[in-house]
């Protein structure tokens, strides 16, 4: 593919999403390790200046993907318009049920689950900065506030990372439960969605 350096880009928004994909490709084969400048354009088909033009730098270019695959960033944006003291449970619902099924079957999502989980850097500290403000602005729109609500979604959240991430890498079963199979999958939704019932009725 022909690099572009200069003259007019006839789509800037697909030249910045192919850029933001690059990224995500490098993370899922070859880690964080992987994610230099030369690499990133590479695998884009772009020149490395145009990482320069648009993002300012490869960190720059690295934070915002991170925030594009912030789940709770993106259930914070499209709850904008919801009354949240009405429908804030059944959103929450839906928020961590997406999660959950987007995770079991996205590589990327995972290796980047993995990534903040054994790397110490300043992009994951600020990735959790910002996963934090989103979900402290998704909770403030609701009606449950309490620290107890708080910590149920926190274990929820945490299961949900790892019964994906065993699932993915070193078995399907957990508990006695096939979690690769649509009725174990089946059966951890239901499990979510009871948990978020009783603290709905209790807290």
């Amino acid at each position: 593919m022909r690099k572009i350096v200069q003259g007019p880009i006839r789509d800037k928004g697909k030249t910045k999403q192919r850029l933001l994909d690059a990224v995500g490709k490098i993370l899922k084969t070859k880690g964080y390790s992987g994610l230099m400048v030369s690499k990133i354009a590479a695998v884009a088909g772009y020149d490395k200046k145009l990482i320069y033009e648009y993002f300012g730098s490869t960190d720059k270019l690295i934070d915002e993907y991170l925030k594009s695959k912030d789940y709770w960033n993106t259930a914070d944006e499209e709850t904008a318009n919801v009354d949240m003291k009405v429908h804030g449970n059944e959103l929450l619902k839906l928020a961590l049920l997406s999660q959950y099924n987007d995770l079991r079957k996205n590589k990327e999502l995972q290796k980047l689950i993995l990534w903040q989980l054994s790397e110490n850097r300043t992009e994951i500290k600020k990735l959790f900065e910002q996963k934090e403000k989103s979900r402290e602005a998704f909770f403030l729109k609701s009606h449950q506030k309490s620290e107890e609500y708080r910590a149920i979604i926190a274990v929820l959240e945490a299961g949900i990372y790892h019964l994906s991430l065993c699932a993915s890498t070193n078995g399907s079963h957990f508990c006695g439960i096939d979690t690769k199979s649509d009725d174990g999958r089946k059966k951890i939704e239901k499990a979510i969605i009871n948990i978020l019932d009783f603290a709905e009725e209790k807290l």
